[in-house]
């Protein structure tokens, strides 16, 4: 069997492609209407794309054994697990914005495509820039523990919503375009004929638009709100892309581990918003979890450079993921004082 240039079989890769693509298709196919999302649908649609996931990682087993198989599912359960913090700041955009449930999955569903891309470049170059040497894994690590030491300051406040108007993607749209101030249906840009249509109605006499001239075309929340989504989220990935590197360095694994985690994020986004106020311990898992890979990282490094034999293998770090996250969650059902102490505040 021909082999790529990352080490495993076309086969493989185009396993991975198709399931992938196929699964996107059926996604979309299903969610092609605006509408809310329930609870019960967003946790089938979670669990759909959970069995996919699962599906490659059965690929893998057979195709490749054990090892690999593991590398995949625990780089898959940590970039889960490191999602739901960056789900946690969509919901504070999505609030300041004010965008109706109906649309959410839109923005998220656009928000998903650019984390694809963005993720397949920092991967590429991660994967890459741990050829100089071990001393990038220790930079690696060092990013890695320095996120979740401002996690632990941070004490886990995730309630304070900043002024969204002021951020760097905000700015740069309103750069590009005029803005239009109300949300118009699902769309993120209208044509001068369409601000024409709105501004002729008395409801809208009163709207000022970004610019006295006009324009091809008029930004609307929605635009903004993805494109402060989008920036977000590749902040995100200074973190997210070490940590699951630190699991493999084989380019492939990483990709697909991060691809389908990612793409289960849109639907998983809507069960975390109805149990937010349940899964009050999950962020110090979190926590933990990072210290975890900023450890393996740092012992992955200092193997080459100082020639001990302490590491962590693959088995032994999908367990330590597993066994943290299902801590993490059980113990926000069995100890949920914390959360309504906040309320009573």
């Amino acid at each position: 069997m021909e082999t790529t240039h990352i080490g495993f079989p076309i086969e493989t890769v185009l396993v991975f492609v198709i399931l992938s693509v196929g699964a996107i298709v059926i996604d979309l196919y299903m969610h092609r209407e605006d509408k809310k999302i329930s609870l019960k649908s967003a946790i089938m649609w979670s669990i759909f794309w959970v069995i996919v996931a699962f599906l490659f990682a059965a690929y893998l087993y057979a195709r490749h054994g054990l090892e690999v198989a593991s590398l995949f599912v625990t780089g898959y359960a940590l970039e889960k697990v490191l999602s739901v913090d960056n789900l946690f700041v969509i919901m504070a955009i999505f609030s300041w914005f004010s965008v109706p449930d109906i649309y959410r999955h839109r923005v998220l569903y656009w928000g998903v495509v650019g984390a694809i891309v963005f993720r397949g470049i920092f991967v590429g170059i991660g994967t890459s820039l741990l050829a100089l040497g071990p001393w990038v894994e220790v930079v690696f690590a060092l990013m890695v523990a320095w996120t979740a030491v401002m996690m632990l300051k941070s004490g886990g406040d995730t309630e304070e919503i900043e002024d969204y108007s002021q951020h760097l993607a905000y700015r740069a749209v309103k750069r590009l375009f005029p803005v239009w101030s109300k949300i118009k249906g699902h769309a993120f840009l209208l044509n001068q004929a369409d601000v024409d249509e709105e501004l002729a109605k008395p409801q809208n006499a009163d709207i000022q638009v970004g610019r006295t001239i006009k324009a091809r075309y008029y930004a609307t929340p929605l635009l903004l709100c993805l494109a402060v989504v989008e920036l977000s989220d590749i902040m995100f990935a200074f973190d997210s892309v070490p940590a699951v590197i630190a699991v493999s360095k084989e380019p492939l694994i990483v990709y697909s581990a991060m691809m389908f985690a990612i793409l289960g994020l849109r639907t998983l986004y809507f069960v975390l918003e109805a149990m937010k106020k349940y899964l009050v311990h999950l962020e110090k898992a979190v926590i933990v979890l990072l210290f975890f890979i900023a450890a393996k990282l740092g012992l992955n490094a200092t193997s080459h450079i100082f020639n001990h034999d302490y590491t962590i293998s693959a088995i032994t770090s999908l367990i330590v993921v597993v066994v943290v996250l299902s801590i993490g969650v059980f113990s926000s059902f069995i100890f949920p004082e914390k959360a309504d102490n906040k309320e009573d505040e």
